[in-house]
């Protein structure tokens, strides 16, 4: 399988090009716990639009053939939404010495190739690229007791941990979206990780 894996990197505007393919991605992949996304193409459109609006902004993604099966994204976190900078401008941070990095999404057939990590190279080396930026930070939601958790899941808690990341639960924000199942969008808390360059 993986001789037949290509790579792509895009910046900026560059990302609305591929606006459709990393949509579907998203959605395909957060619907999977914990994130038991119900999305939108006209969703995902809005909520990349910030990336399209970043000149600093980067996607790295991976294809088979001419399929998109894996992306991830980074943005300076003085680029995104009020709701991502929030809890970093309430906790004195200086927002324009870190990247946050969005979205790692991997269809399960291509897991455990080590994409993961290069996932996180990429990203990592983007934003020391400009050396202005000391920090780089992650978000993930919190899904405790959750009766949907499947049996034999495992959070990515040790992954994380082993890229240098540490889970900060003073830094939260609350993302709404609409759950598997639901009628309504609900809210929930979305933890953040840090490294230091």
């Amino acid at each position: 399988m993986q001789t037949t894996l290509s790579f792509e990197t895009k910046r900026g505007a560059e990302i609305a090009s591929v606006f459709e393919g990393l949509g579907k991605l998203r959605i395909a992949v957060f619907r999977d716990f914990p994130y038991l996304y119900e999305g939108t193409l006209e969703h995902e459109k809005e909520y990349l639009q910030t990336y399209v609006n970043s000149e600093r902004s980067f996607l790295f993604s991976v294809y088979d053939g001419a399929e998109m099966v894996g992306a991830t994204t980074c943005i300076p976190l003085a680029d995104e939404t009020p709701e991502v900078r929030l809890p970093f401008e309430e906790a004195g941070f200086d927002i324009h010495s870190i990247f946050y990095f969005g979205e790692s999404i991997l269809l399960p057939a291509y897991r455990g190739l080590g994409l993961g990590h290069r996932f996180f190279d990429e990203r990592e080396a983007h934003a020391r690229s400009f050396g202005t930026f000391t920090t780089t930070c992650f978000c993930a939601v919190v899904r405790d007791n959750h009766p949907a958790q499947p049996e034999n899941y495992r959070p990515n808690d040790a992954f994380w941990l082993k890229r240098g990341y540490e889970k900060e639960p003073s830094l939260q924000s609350s993302f709404e979206w609409l759950d598997l199942g639901d009628t309504a969008p609900t809210v929930k808390p979305m933890i953040y990780w840090i490294h230091r360059l």
